[in-house]
């Protein structure tokens, strides 16, 4: 169960980093736009960002008292978000 908590913690950490890059570009439009979508993807990075702060919060401090098929389920979770975030940061810098 270690290698699932080390590989969702890189994961929430990588998740984190990726989402501060998409809020730099989404804010940045934002003030510039001002429209609704604009802000709608900022709020959606900061939130997003949270929870994986959270995530990352609980993968360090309480991962030996969750069940290892709960800590499998995250880690897939958090896995299958990095490859979303990391295609929507593709499409936003390209």
């Amino acid at each position: 169960m270690s290698l699932q908590v080390d590989v969702a913690r890189a994961s929430a950490l990588l998740n984190m980093g990726l989402l501060l890059a998409l809020a730099l570009v989404w804010g940045r439009n934002y003030l510039q736009i001002r429209s609704k979508q604009t802000l709608g993807t900022l709020v959606f990075s900061v939130v997003l960002f949270g929870e994986n702060a959270l995530a990352l919060y609980y993968y360090v401090v309480t991962a030996a008292a969750v069940p290892a098929p709960a800590m499998q389920a995250m880690m897939i979770l958090s896995l299958l978000e990095t490859v979303a975030l990391a295609f929507l940061v593709y499409v936003t810098y390209d």
